[in-house]
């Protein structure tokens, strides 16, 4: 799986290192994401999708609707 991640990357001017100190992984581990070598969890693309003010469905390229989707807050974490 490919994913949206290094073009929103690149557009935003940042670097791998900036985005794995984001999520808390290794320059390494975050650059198997952009390279499909690894497929970061659920957990991952959800704080992705929230930088990156976008959907989920659109960092993996099932929607080429950039904006995201009205999000509900849960009661037990607001996003």
């Amino acid at each position: 799986m490919i994913l949206r991640i290094r073009d929103l990357r690149e557009d935003s001017d940042l670097y791998q290192r900036n985005l794995a100190e984001y999520l808390n992984v290794t320059q390494q581990t975050y650059s198997r994401y952009e390279t499909g070598e690894l497929s970061p969890s659920l957990i991952t693309m959800e704080k992705l999708s929230e930088f990156y003010n976008t959907s989920v469905d659109y960092l993996m390229g099932l929607t080429d609707v950039r904006e995201p989707y009205k999000r509900k807050v849960r009661k037990d974490k607001a996003i």
